[in-house]
């Protein structure tokens, strides 16, 4: 069996922590086993391993998650990337072709589709792993996992399955599957209430299905099998969602009931419930706040006094205080704000834009705090709209610039004009401050000479 992890969005409901490059999944938030804190993604990457599913999974995702996918992930992750954001059915079809053309997977191999961030308990992946069993068994054409709902919500799908389930035995027990009927999309509570009646389960995004399912969909449409030739033509694959164009149009589906913890956390009312602190970052919640949560990446002290069931959240995109009931209503508002970015996480490390001063219209100055992390370095680049100053405010690195290398410490200020080459490799964890000033200060300003820190010393030479 081989699993894709979907991983997209922007998470606009957790706004102000989560942004265009940091979605949900990111946000470094739970708690592990050590009480280190870790983001959804981290979470469920632990899962699979200890359920020995990690090595044969790749992650389906957009080219501007990559850097933050690889910073908690670590760089062997498998991705599969997509050259622009176009729903569920081009991603999971992308994935197909890589898996078939690239990897060599076999037609009549299982295919396991899930959402990056699930928060379950390990007994969720090991439904999962039973997924390859019923698609023998039922010689069904799609599987899916349903969660027993514990409320009648009308935030999620809905899968209504007949009533005779088809019992396979095991080595140690037997799994019992269901035929599916059809399927209800986001109801009202009262009509969530007659589904449940009904033993309806929640979608939980989970699908299942042999390779040749997917391959010969592309066949369909028209478009290439080769991993290489279809990203060139991703654009002309239907923009919808995969239970759109596959699985509301498919007869032959099977759901496999799961009764385990399953929760969603994309409102700030869900991810707090799961916080094992009401606090992180600097600031105070005085003692007669009941069921209020603050968390902080700012560098200036919040105060929460005698406010009850609140989110304060601040982060270099801006500060939220809300009722956690109402938090959800920031996504209808965030139409108004057109902001870049203000904080990202980067293979080496991570950013912070602390201020941004447009004095016309040719000129901008764009300032940054930029942690590296001790081994990891900055592409050697050069830019040609913008100069930069560097002022290293802790920590040890090598600099170079016109291919000449430098050992630079605390306190080195670095001058970087137009159309300098430049890089930096940090020896210890280092931070600094970079100021841009030109006329174009956007991420596309970059020219990128070597990505590697062995192809820099291959070329420059100790100054």
């Amino acid at each position: 069996m081989k699993l894709v992890l979907l991983s997209g969005g922007s998470g606009k409901r957790l706004w102000p922590l989560s942004n265009d490059a940091r979605s949900k999944q990111f946000l470094k938030v739970l708690e592990d086993d050590s009480n280190n804190l870790k983001s959804m993604v981290q979470r469920v990457w632990t899962q699979l391993n200890r359920v020995n599913l990690s090595e044969s999974t790749v992650v389906a995702t957009s080219k501007t998650q990559v850097d933050i996918i690889q910073n908690q992930l670590g760089q062997k992750v498998e991705l599969v990337i997509e050259p622009s954001r176009r729903d569920t059915f081009p991603a999971i079809a992308l994935a197909a072709s890589y898996l078939y053309s690239e990897k060599n997977v076999p037609l009549d191999e299982t295919v396991a589709i899930l959402p990056v961030d699930p928060y379950v308990n390990e007994s969720f992946f090991e439904q999962v792993k039973q997924l390859e069993k019923i698609l023998n068994q039922s010689e069904s054409e799609v599987a899916l996992i349903g969660v027993q709902p514990t409320y009648p919500s009308s935030k999620y799908g809905y899968i209504i399955p007949t009533t005779i389930p088809t019992t396979i035995p095991t080595t140690n027990s037997s799994i019992d599957y269901l035929r599916v009927h059809s399927f209800i999309e986001k109801p009202t509570e009262s009509e969530a209430e007659t589904l449940i009646a009904q033993n309806a389960l929640w979608n939980c995004g989970v699908f299942a299905f042999k390779l040749n399912f997917i391959i010969s969909k592309l066949e369909e449409l028209g478009l290439p099998l080769q991993y290489d030739e279809l990203l060139e033509q991703y654009d002309n694959l239907p923009k919808n969602s995969f239970d759109y164009e596959v699985v509301e149009k498919t007869d032959n589906i099977v759901v496999l009931p799961y009764d385990g913890y399953w929760k969603d956390l994309g409102t700030w009312r869900t991810l707090t419930e799961e916080m094992n602190t009401s606090q992180i970052g600097r600031g105070i919640i005085t003692e007669d706040c009941k069921d209020t949560h603050l968390i902080n990446e700012l560098d200036i002290p919040i105060t929460v006094l005698g406010v009850s069931n609140v989110i304060v959240a601040a982060s270099p995109d801006g500060i939220l205080v809300a009722d956690k009931e109402q938090s959800p209503r920031i996504k209808e508002i965030l139409g108004q704000y057109d902001n870049r970015p203000m904080y990202e996480e980067r293979r080496w490390g991570w950013y912070k834009v602390l201020d941004h001063l447009k004095t016309d219209e040719n000129y901008e100055v764009l300032t940054k705090r930029i942690g590296v992390i001790a081994g990891k370095n900055l592409s050697y680049q050069y830019h040609k709209h913008r100069s930069e100053v560097w002022t290293i405010i802790r920590g040890e690195g090598v600099f170079v610039q016109n291919d000449k290398l430098r050992v630079v410490r605390q306190g080195d200020v670095l001058e970087i004009p137009v159309g300098h080459k430049h890089g930096l490799k940090a020896v210890t964890d280092l931070e600094m401050i970079e100021v841009q000033t030109g006329s174009q200060l956007i991420e596309e300003d970059i020219v990128r000479v070597f990505m590697t820190w062995d192809e820099v010393e291959e070329h420059c030479y100790v100054k």
